[in-house]
This record gives structure tokens, sequence and C-alpha cells, in this order.
């Protein structure tokens, strides 16, 4: 199942992504009084994702009876503004973890935590801001949690994960370099995390590990790689940090990126993941 954050009404809300268009999710409870949130975080965090996702596989069929609107006709916005928690994982592969630190990479994940004054979506503004240098982008895969979980084993951890979105996540490098405990100022700053439109079900992935991101910088894809080529699985990350923390629906893990590319003020930068729409993003000062 994959469904999408739209602007309908002048409102944010989800609605279904399939071959023939977009349907609000609106427009099912219209249709057959149904009564499913129409706000992707409250669907999450209210469980109803679960149910929605058996409700698809037996009786999506009903979906056709349903007029859609064309994709490319649509105003798409993050999945949602407010998570309870976004984190970030640091040097997650191989190549990346050895260009950045010139030696073998940690034997524990390095975490960070994003702040969700951060968090834009797909067609906003990523602002640079005076007093942060050069700033870099990174393309992600992000792990949205589905369901409550603490100090879960690694073989559990698939089950709890509601599904995949796109994301990039933004460092100003020159005050990160000034000394490492800086980091989490580095990270910060507002507009420093884009988080995608669409989200896919873990049924959508045959082979998770083969799943490749890409940078994508002024239209070209600068850095590319998969998930088997990731340090830490996902299922890894989430028992790792289920130990540290509780997760709870609707936060979200950024699992690293394969590479990441300088911006600056007139460039795009953009996301892409098989199975989920582009992110794309402009950048100002």
């Amino acid at each position: 199942m994959k469904l999408v954050t739209i602007e309908d009404k002048g409102r944010e809300q989800v609605a279904f992504w399939t071959d023939r268009g977009i349907t609000p999710l609106a427009w099912l409870n219209e249709q057959f009084g149904t009564s499913w949130d129409t706000d992707l975080f409250t669907l999450l965090q209210n469980n109803q994702l679960t149910v929605l996702r058996s409700w698809y596989s037996n009786e999506h069929e009903q979906l056709t009876s349903l007029p859609s609107l064309p994709a490319s006709d649509v105003s798409y916005r993050a999945l949602y503004r407010r998570p309870g928690k976004i984190i970030g994982v640091g040097m997650n592969y191989w190549d990346k973890a050895i260009e950045l630190s010139g030696r073998p990479p940690e034997d524990e994940p390095v975490i960070f935590l994003k702040p969700d004054s951060s968090l834009i979506g797909s067609g906003e503004t990523i602002r640079l801001p005076d007093s942060a240098g050069q700033v870099t982008a990174e393309a992600e895969l992000a792990i949205v949690i589905g369901q409550t979980c603490k100090a879960i084993r690694e073989d559990q951890a698939m089950s709890f994960i509601a599904g995949y979105t796109t994301s990039l996540d933004m460092t100003a490098k020159e005050i990160h370099a000034r000394n490492p405990r800086f980091m989490q100022r580095a990270k910060s700053f507002d507009t420093f995390l884009s988080l995608g439109s669409s989200l896919s079900t873990p049924d959508e992935y045959d082979n998770l590990n083969e799943l490749e991101i890409q940078t994508i910088h002024n239209g070209e894809v600068t850095h590319r790689n998969t998930v088997d080529h990731m340090i830490f699985s996902p299922a890894y990350l989430i028992s790792f940090l289920s130990n540290v923390m509780t997760l709870h629906p609707g936060d979200v893990i950024l699992t690293g990126t394969p590479g990441s590319v300088t911006i600056q003020p007139g460039d795009s930068v953009g996301c892409q993941i098989e199975g989920l729409r582009k992110l794309d993003n402009t950048v100002e000062s």
C-alpha cells in the first residue's frame, strides 16, 4: 500500500496513491461511511494503519468506484509536520564512513536528533543561515515506526515498521568541522530536514536490501548505494534505538546517506528511491 500526504481543500491530508492516481482517504469515508483518520500522524497514533493495510489487501477494489486525481495535478506535502522523534544515524554506509573518518567505522551507530522545527516537505525551500557557513545535503531512506516498541530484539524489529519514505538531512558542515561536539547545532537549523510526501508499506518491497538510495544535485545523481551496503541494517537500528529510548508510532529514523553534496543558493537537491515519490527542494540564502 502506498499513501501520500496532499493539500486538498486548504488542508494537508492523507490519500491513496495507486496506478489510477490519487484518492483522498476522506473520499472513502464520505462514500462508505467509514471513519478513518485523514491525518497520517493521527492514523499512526491511533493504530489504524495496520487495519487500513488489512482493508486495502482485501477490499481495495472498492477504490475503483471512487474518482481519483491525476498524480501530476496534486500538491504534495510532507507526510506530517510534528513527529514525536526524528532520529538521525550518521556514517552508516561503509564508503561514507571511511571517507569522513579515514578509519574503520564505529562498532555502534552514531545517532543524533533533529527538531521538528527543522522539517519541511517536497517543493519547499531549504534556507541557508548566514551564520552556518558551508552546508551539505544528504539523501536518506527514512523509516516510519508503526507501533510502540521498547527493548526489542533485532529479529522482531521489522514488524514494528509502518513504512518507508524519502528524506534529506542538511548539516552546517563548517560548524561541525570546528568541533565534533557541535554536531547537534549543525543539524538543527530551520529547514534542515526535508521529509517525503509518500509512504510505502513494507510489503511493497520484496527485497529491501536491493533498494537503492540516490542523492540528486541539480538534476544529476551524485551518489547512490543500496541498503545492503549499510553498516547497521534497518532492523539493527530499530532494535538498538529501542534499547536507548521507547519508539512510538510516527517516530522517524533517518538511516544514513550514500553521499552528501554541498548546496548553494539557486541549487536544487533531491532524494530518489524506488516506490516512493521523488523528494525535491530548492535552496535559498
